[in-house]
């Protein structure tokens, strides 16, 4: 990931240069998040932007923008102007992993520079306690028994959440049924 602009705190980090007459910012900034709002990616913005408007004193505007697992909002902000004014709040989804699955209308190396990573956001594996299991050993021969039976939820198709899924169907040599939500 050499130039990949995850902007999240580029405001904060961006310094006029010495040819620039004024300072930054001098209007409200735009943090693009590309996905549905509620969603743990929203709220992660929507906190980091108030900070960063309190730090900055300048308005920072959380603007949601779904779609495709995150490439609508990511290819907004590629082809918005270089100014420091629109930035990006992504995941691994829009900037890693959906250039290595399918074809997008962005370069995250050539048009996002990386400022921070503002958040970590670990897999969690739950169960339904009426399963009866209590081990991820006890898990696997569930879904053994019941191939296919068993579903998972993700945040989507393709996201970090859905491919922790398919590694873990891999591995433990089972199937289970995917089930995407939005974001």
């Amino acid at each position: 990931m050499k130039r990949v602009r995850l902007a999240l705190l580029a405001a904060a980090c961006v310094i006029a240069t010495g040819t620039a007459a004024q300072s930054y910012p001098v209007k409200p900034i735009r943090l693009v998040v590309p996905y549905s709002p509620g969603g743990p990616n929203d709220t992660v913005g929507r906190i980091f932007a108030q900070r960063l408007s309190d730090v900055i004193g300048q308005q920072v505007i959380v603007e949601n923008r779904p779609g495709g697992g995150g490439n609508i909002g990511t290819e907004y902000v590629a082809r918005a102007a270089p100014d420091g004014y629109t930035l990006l709040s992504a995941g691994i989804g829009s900037t890693v992993i959906n250039p290595l699955i399918g074809k997008v209308n962005y370069d995250p190396e050539r048009d996002f520079v990386p400022i921070m990573l503002i958040a970590t956001a670990p897999n969690v594996l739950a169960v339904h306690p009426s399963t009866g299991v209590s081990t991820v050993a006890e898990l696997i021969a569930l879904a053994r028994q019941r191939p296919g039976k068993l579903n998972a939820a993700s945040s989507g198709l393709g996201s970090s959440t859905h491919l922790s899924a398919v590694l873990f169907e891999t591995l433990a040599g089972i199937r289970i049924t995917h089930i995407p939500h939005k974001g």
